[in-house]
């Protein structure tokens, strides 16, 4: 588990329908956070399916959800679950805060 909070961009950076991929600092987990409609989310940017980055996806703002571009499963950006085949299992959420400095995540997993 990482303590570090790793900086993703400044606030201003990440508007509604963005999003952004970092690396954390101590695991090396790639974290994708993306803006829906003004709230910030963080998921793995692994496809639970066939571990494909799903910031190659395109995000769904009216069903919250980000879709894998590899077989085209889908993901519920609020909680990670898969919604279609052929994934059925979620993929992880990490926490986001922001502060006046930036947009910060870590990966949380025990």
């Amino acid at each position: 588990m990482s303590a570090t909070w790793t900086f993703v961009c400044a606030p201003s950076e990440l508007l509604p329908g963005e999003m952004r991929t970092v690396f954390d600092e101590v695991t090396d987990t790639p974290i994708l956070v993306v803006n829906l409609d003004g709230q910030l989310y963080a998921l793995e940017d692994r496809c639970s399916h066939e571990d494909y980055e799903l910031s190659s996806g395109s995000i769904d703002p009216a069903e919250g959800s980000i879709e894998c571009v590899l077989h085209g499963a889908r993901f519920d950006l609020r909680d990670g679950r898969a919604l279609c085949a052929p994934a059925y299992t979620p993929v992880p959420k990490f926490p986001v805060k922001v502060d006046a400095t930036g947009v910060w995540t870590r990966d949380d997993r025990g």
